[in-house]
């Protein structure tokens, strides 16, 4: 099966189950969302998810390449094209 041939809510289920929901972006906590947020808040790179309660479950600390890289991506999206706290 190819994944391109389903549709994008298929896909992230596909997703979910080989890999886990913190690859799903979008989902609050997910690898991605903890490096944007990192970002936005000033705060240093250091790749994790969950820890921000909900479902998102205890803060798991990564360091395995395909999370780290997933992580990062989110982090350098914000950097380049996303918003800083405005802590005035």
């Amino acid at each position: 099966m190819y994944i391109a041939m389903l549709e994008p809510t298929e896909q992230e289920k596909v997703v979910r189950a080989l890999k886990g929901w913190q690859f799903v972006r979008g989902t609050h906590g997910c690898l991605y969302d903890r490096g944007s947020a990192d970002s936005y808040y000033g705060r240093p790179r250091n790749p994790h998810y969950g820890g921000v309660g909900g479902e998102s479950g205890p803060r798991v600390e990564v360091s395995d390449k395909e999370s780290v890289a997933e992580y990062m991506a989110g982090y350098d999206w914000n950097e380049r094209y996303g918003d800083k706290k405005d802590w005035r």
